[in-house]
């Protein structure tokens, strides 16, 4: 076989990607202090559409940086998941693509699509692709989140958790998975307790 390339480029892209992806296990709290008023930014959605986040003044909000040709995309269904058991209690997931990684989000609105609503099911809301590391162009609510929790994502599918109030309460890194105790624990922690009546 051929060795294009573009496949020498993956084999040395590769390796390194593993070795940043894997290690990513960070579960950071963020300095009680530090507010970041995530509801009041505007955002569009993946379509172009403008999207003003104070409609989720109230409700609890992971934030998450996805891609569609990552090892983590899988992760696509844990999110799915976890979105669904919270949804009705105050709770949604919120992906924002990124192509700030081993260049793995690199198609417009139509592929991202295809990935996350098509092969994925996905129903939670999915805006459009920004910067979230910290280099010019990079998007103000990365740049908050940053700061509140002096973290910034390493890779794909860092995960920030938002509060209802708008403050950026914790971040997990990208191998921290959707239904982990670590972020489910969490989230139960913020959300007000469930019906006694719910799933009857």
């Amino acid at each position: 076989m051929k060795v294009t390339p573009w496949m020498r480029l993956l084999l040395k892209i590769w390796p390194l990607s593993l070795v940043l992806a894997g290690c990513d296990n960070r579960v950071v709290e963020s300095e009680s202090s530090m507010n970041t008023a995530f509801h009041q930014h505007a955002t569009n959605d993946l379509q172009g559409t403008p999207v003003d986040l104070g409609q989720y003044e109230g409700s609890v909000v992971l934030v998450v940086n996805v891609a569609s040709h990552c090892g983590y995309t899988s992760q696509y269904e844990g999110l799915e998941e976890l979105h669904k058991q919270y949804k009705d209690r105050g709770f949604t997931v919120m992906a924002f693509p990124c192509n700030d990684f081993g260049g793995q989000e690199p198609g417009g609105p139509e592929e991202i699509a295809q990935t996350c609503r098509t092969t994925f099911g996905a129903t939670f809301p999915v805006m459009e692709k920004v910067v979230v590391v910290d280099d010019a162009g990079q998007s103000p609510i990365y740049a908050e989140m940053g700061r509140a929790t002096g973290e910034l994502p390493k890779w794909n599918f860092g995960k920030y958790l938002v509060d209802g109030d708008g403050n950026t309460v914790a971040f997990f890194g990208s191998s921290v998975k959707p239904m982990s105790p670590e972020i489910t624990g969490r989230i139960e922690s913020l959300l007000p307790p469930a019906s006694k009546d719910a799933g009857s």
